[in-house]
């Protein structure tokens, strides 16, 4: 900074010289001052890599495998000091400089209490990095990541992390282990909820972000979090959708369907990356060397920390991979992993595995320097307490703007499945309507998994949202989803029995004239751990609804779940159905605007939803097979008893007006292809469409997919007006991966298609 000022004061001297030598002086200025801009930049970098080296040499080796160290909670820390057991020993370790991260403190007390521990009573007074699950807001609650993803808005993405980062760091939380960008075809995986859907361009898209809205421009300001890439890799891809499962892929698969998402935050500058649970090619992710080091270290020059999964280092010993701990804390840190979460390997073995020689201290070197460098990204060593305001925890937490940015966002991402002789949107004045269903009055379920940060109970329910609307409204329950009150620790008892309340519903359906009801999953039952083998509705409620529809077919069905449900039966019997998924704290308000037509719907779904499980998976970036086509003959790829077709598709979703596409234009200028079409809202509501482009290389070395997503656009149309939307793609975007994960370009012909979704596009071919 001395530098830059006595610089400044030169110029501005120079500038102030005699009038005939003004014009030079003017040039030399400016050339000056952007050396001194760049100048400035590359010191600050430089600079704190001096700062991290001069840290390292002062640092014994225990101390540098304490920052690799990173445990759960601690005692009650405004209480008193630990006597004894597991606590005391974290303790003991805080206070000697063997713990380089904490998960799962918030509240600025408790952040402060510990942080202070840290620089005060610690040898080299390093800050602590306080991690959390902030997954889709943290006190302020927004839909799941998928139903946001089915918005395909990706500035009302990224509003949502904002909010999410402003509330976390008013809590004294720096660092959130999100988002999931794991690519998933499997819709009994639990944590399909997690991520973005299917496809791995658009997933990248709303990973970046989400990316940018945890960590802003300026990872160093107190409203912003360092985000975590997860799972570093393949773990969307458990077989039979089990989690904690095996993995096995092709190199094909793994550089063009799940890799893309990890590499684009890699090169955005997401902070952290976390690895995974599962295996790929054999070896544990945590284990993995050519996945973290060759890979994410070396080609793609992350200069970011890998931290572990929780426990992950530890059940390389289960996976078969390692014999105990020790060698499993060896296997890790060699093949990349930085940080241990929770298995207490590294401060246990890491010291020992050097002086055997069987871990180089250049390693622990390399993995202290990418810790220490996240540390001064975030400020911390400037002011450790920079995220410990109360100001701001008081004032930040449910404020009304987040409010108001959670109702947009939940709206945007509802899809609109069915609407049968156009049965939605409901008027106010219409008399006679039942609500049925324990998830309309629920205030908890629709906050869905993962809002550990957040309290019960504050959803908008269905009902509340629903009687801002109208007051014809009568209730009744039907039947109860799960029995006991479930939570994040333990297995949702469904209610697989109980159907005494079935017969004051199907009486109230003989007398109502429009029936909504309002059904689906209970709030824990999709998340980490909450695999299923059966994707109907759970427990009792698809009786409910045979035994309702059987005296009223006037049904409006409204589904609130965490992942594709198979809903073949309500869609062949339900006039309307709308997939409001999982939406957060401003749940009933959004789904009763839609209802009522406040809200147009603009969901597109970004996960095909199966006709029945037997089709799992089932995806449209789908390969051909060899026989491909319907024939006379049973002989080609089938089923014999649904069609091969999803019941929904990827990019599907209704609105209340319709959309035509024409004069449709490919052209190849140059390099490029220009693509454009011409979009019209032929309804008499204004709408919004999403406008999908896909290309398919129709012969190549490698066999690549029937469709891939290149782009989309999504567009506010007025009623009766067109619009002209326009694509450019370039070679890149028409090349693909080869096993080496090397992206290849392959001239040929190509199919370029537009379209509402995967499964209704207008297709032109050219050649490159």
């Amino acid at each position: 900074m001395r530098y830059y000022n006595k610089m400044s004061a030169f110029l501005y001297k120079f500038t102030n010289m005699k009038k005939q030598i003004v014009s030079i002086a003017i040039g030399v200025v400016a050339t000056l001052a952007v050396g001194v801009a760049k100048a400035q930049f590359k010191t600050a970098i430089d600079s704190t890599e001096i700062k991290i080296e001069q840290l390292l040499k002062r640092m014994t080796l225990a101390e540098k495998i304490g920052q690799m160290n990173q445990y759960n909670g601690f005692w009650e820390v405004t209480g008193p000091v630990p006597k004894d057991g597991d606590a005391k020993v974290k303790y003991d370790h805080l206070r000697k400089g063997l713990v380089g991260a904490v998960l799962n403190v918030r509240g600025v007390e408790n952040v402060r209490k510990l942080q202070a521990i840290a620089v005060n009573e610690t040898r080299l007074k390093i800050p602590l990095l306080f991690g959390y699950d902030v997954i889709h807001g943290h006190k302020t609650i927004f839909p799941i990541p998928l139903a946001e993803s089915c918005s395909w808005d990706l500035e009302a993405i990224e509003k949502a992390s904002r909010v999410a980062a402003i509330e976390a760091s008013a809590l004294g939380i720096n660092w959130t282990f999100a988002p999931m960008v794991d690519i998933c075809r499997d819709p009994r995986w639990g944590r399909i909820m997690e991520g973005a859907g299917e496809d791995p361009f658009l997933g990248t898209q709303i990973g970046l972000a989400r990316v940018k809205g945890f960590q802003g421009n300026d990872l160093a300001a107190p409203n912003t979090i360092a985000a975590c890439a997860k799972h570093f890799a393949g773990y969307g891809f458990s077989e039979a959708g089990r989690d904690y499962n095996t993995v096995d892929l092709s190199h094909v698969t793994l550089h063009n369907i799940i890799l893309p998402p990890f590499k684009a935050l890699a090169k955005a500058g997401v902070a952290t990356f976390m690895n995974a649970f599962n295996v790929v090619d054999g070896i544990p992710a945590t284990g993995n060397a050519y996945l973290q080091r060759d890979i994410l270290k070396q080609k793609w020059n992350y200069k970011g920390m890998v931290v572990s999964d929780w426990g992950s280092i530890g059940e390389m010993v289960s996976h078969g991979f390692a014999a105990d701990l020790k060698e499993a804390a060896h296997l890790a840190v060699n093949a990349g992993s930085d940080m241990d979460m929770e298995a207490a390997a590294y401060v246990t073995y890491l010291e020992a595995l050097v002086k055997e020689g069987k871990v180089k201290e250049a390693t622990i070197n390399d993995a202290v320097r990418r810790i220490l460098r996240l540390k001064f990204r975030l400020g911390l060593f400037d002011d450790p307490y920079r995220y410990c305001n109360e100001q701001r925890e008081k004032t930040l937490i449910y404020h009304p703007d987040h409010i108001a940015a959670a109702l947009d966002v939940a709206t945007k991402s509802m899809v609109l499945l069915k609407n049968e002789n156009q049965l939605l949107p409901l008027s106010p004045s219409q008399k006679n309507i039942l609500v049925i269903g324990a998830l309309a009055a629920d205030k908890s379920s629709p906050l869905g998994s993962w809002r550990i940060g957040s309290d019960d109970d504050i959803a908008v329910s269905v009902l509340e949202g629903l009687s801002k609307h109208t007051n014809n409204i009568t209730y009744v329950k039907g039947a109860e989803v799960a029995l006991g009150k479930s939570d994040f620790l333990h297995e949702v008892k469904i209610n697989t029995t109980d159907t005494s309340e079935f017969a004051a519903a199907v009486e109230a359906a003989k007398k109502a004239e429009v029936v909504i009801m309002v059904l689906g999953e209970q709030g824990f039952q999709t998340g980490e751990a909450r695999s299923t083998s059966s994707l109907q509705l759970p427990g009792v409620q698809q009786q409910l609804l045979e035994a309702v529809r059987r005296v009223n077919k006037n049904i409006v069905l409204v589904l609130m779940n965490g992942r594709p449900l198979a809903i073949t039966w309500a869609h062949e019997h339900i006039p309307a159905i709308l997939e409001a998924w999982q939406p957060g704290i401003q749940s009933g308000n959004a789904i009763a605007n839609i209802l009522f037509g406040k809200s147009n719907p603009s969901g597109r779904l970004t996960i095909s939803f199966p006709r029945t499980e037997g089709q799992i998976p089932v995806y449209y970036n789908q390969y051909s097979t060899g026989r491909p086509d319907a024939k006379d003959v049973v002989f080609w790829s089938h089923y014999a008893d649904i069609p091969n077709t999803p019941l929904y598709p990827f990019g599907y979703g209704l609105t209340y007006t319709s959309f035509k596409y024409s004069n449709y234009r490919v052209a190849k200028v140059n390099d490029k292809v220009q693509v454009q079409v011409t979009i019209t809202n032929a309804g008499q509501r204004d709408g919004e469409e999403v406008v999908q482009l896909y290309i398919r290389d129709k012969f190549a070395s490698i066999v690549r997919p029937v469709k891939e997503l290149k782009g989309f656009k999504k567009l506010a149309i007025a009623a009766g007006k067109s619009v002209e939307v326009a694509f450019e793609l370039t070679k890149t975007d028409l090349s693909f991966y080869n096993t080496k994960g090397d992206l290849v370009f392959e001239p040929g012909a190509f199919d370029i298609m537009v379209g509402s979704n995967a499964a209704e596009v207008t297709t032109q071919t050219i050649v490159f």
